[in-house]
């Protein structure tokens, strides 16, 4: 028997919403064969069996929002029982002790030794009423009712709100509790122990209304009268979350370096209109700076790794992975495999691609892993200086500011200088100092600055 899991789809994705089952209880599956197609808010995905047998169990319905980790299906090996085989089984494990009581009803004098051994397995009846609790809970058939369906999610969240899990109204499959239960009771306060429970207010009407607790402290902040409250989207609470990892995980540091454009104008202005419409990309500054810096990570190859137990783990491969900003509700970082395999006018016509199929939420599960390195492009918006939080578990990440005209001293040709006007912007890099010192980040910094300003980016396009 295997049990599969709702999958990880995306760094800061944590829970998915079962669109459609493709197979039902019995059906027999093969290694790679599509059991469910589940959607997240960034992406939508088709998950395939790790296993061949059959289904033996379906945990979740379609439209059940799942955390990632829980378990959604029981596969079995070979042509395995019908579900309603599944309840027999019970009845079928008792009846090794039942041989005797079976002619208990006909045979009077049986019944009398049966009060004797009652006190004997009054030991033994204590732990009969800590099975009610679960079997509260399991109203389905074949499935299982243990503290084990507690999903790794709803755990955390337990212990962090100190609530008691029998008090709960799960409302998942077979009465499961689900993290949604367990905010709904912590809001509703019916599940909270005194110790939990706020003291109640002597006037009700003067009364404040009672702080919330959380894992980042023992209360937050309540809306008073004429706030406006925006609950968090699932996507602005993975973010929030994934961000308040990464700070507390990483040794954040910035360096940040200014970069003449000169040279990349040079060769885009003249070409942005023909790249147009040979490619249907726009060719802005970001396809450039993601070139260098993919140039830039094979001469430094200690940035495109991660941080392991008391290790710096490397990566070959380049995945360059780039944030897209989803009509400010959130972000999402696609990525491109093999970044350093591509030239400059394939690399922006992908870079293009996939930001279109990231507003258009038709990214992949592939799309939006195994990225090794992030540029976040807030440029566009005229930035000076940004300083980015690393996407874990990578150990830096790079951010693109303003490009703006500014006066620059330009070198005369005689050993002098003159004053010229030139696209000027800056470019920075958040790292983890656990990784690498600052003198190694600076030396990628200048590598990119060096290529941008001196290569021969029209040979390139």
């Amino acid at each position: 028997m295997v049990t599969v899991e709702m999958p990880q789809l995306g760094e800061t994705v944590t829970e998915g919403t079962i669109t459609s089952w493709r197979v039902s209880v019995g059906d027999l599956v093969a290694v790679d064969d599509v059991l469910v197609e589940i959607s997240t808010d960034k992406v939508d995905a088709e998950i395939p069996s790790p296993v061949g047998g059959t289904v033996s169990q379906l945990l979740v319905a379609e439209g059940d929002v799942v955390e990632i980790g829980e378990p959604i299906v029981v596969i079995g090996d070979g042509a395995a029982a019908a579900p309603p085989s599944e309840p027999a089984p019970a009845p079928a494990a008792e009846p090794e002790p039942e041989p005797t009581p079976a002619p208990e009803p006909t045979s009077g004098p049986e019944p009398v030794p049966e009060p004797a051994a009652a006190p004997a397995a009054e030991p033994a009846a204590a732990p009969r009423p800590a099975a009610a609790p679960a079997a509260r809970r399991a109203p389905s058939a074949g499935v299982e009712t243990s503290s084990s369906f507690l999903s790794p999610a709803v755990r955390r969240r337990l212990a962090e709100t100190g609530l008691d899990p029998a008090a709960i109204t799960g409302t998942g499959v077979g009465g499961r509790i689900s993290v949604r239960d367990v905010e709904r009771a912590l809001a509703e306060g019916v599940a909270a122990p005194p110790e939990h429970a706020p003291a109640p207010a002597s006037d009700p009407t003067s009364a404040p209304p009672p702080a919330r607790r959380s894992a980042a402290g023992p209360s937050l902040p309540v809306a008073a009268d004429g706030d406006t409250t925006i609950p968090f989207t699932a996507i602005r609470r993975a973010t929030a979350e994934h961000m308040v990892r990464s700070l507390a995980t990483s040794a954040h540091t910035l360096v940040v370096i200014e970069v003449d454009y000169a040279g990349v104008d040079r060769a885009r202005l003249p070409a942005k209109d023909e790249f147009k419409a040979e490619h249907g990309a726009s060719l802005t500054y970001l396809p450039f700076i993601a070139r260098a810096t993919v140039d830039a990570l094979r001469r430094f190859p200690q940035i495109n790794a991660v941080v392991g137990d008391d290790e710096l783990i490397v990566k070959p491969d380049i995945n360059l992975g780039f944030a897209v900003d989803l009509d400010f509700e959130g972000l999402i970082v696609p990525v491109v495999h093999h970044a350093d395999r591509y030239r400059l006018p394939a690399l922006a016509t992908e870079m293009a691609a996939k930001a279109a199929a990231a507003r258009d939420r038709k990214l992949t599960a592939d799309d939006v892993s195994g990225g090794t390195f992030t540029i976040t492009n807030a440029g566009g918006f005229g930035t000076l200086i940004t300083g980015p939080i690393i996407n874990q578990p990578q150990v830096a990440i790079l951010s693109t500011d303003g490009v703006a005209t500014r006066p620059v001293a330009v070198p005369d040709g005689v050993g002098g200088h003159a004053l010229g006007f030139h696209p000027v912007g800056n470019l920075a890099v958040s790292f983890d100092h656990r990784a690498f010192d600052g003198a190694y980040a600076s030396a990628f910094l200048a590598d990119i600055r060096t290529q941008l300003q001196d290569r021969d980016w029209g040979a390139e396009l």
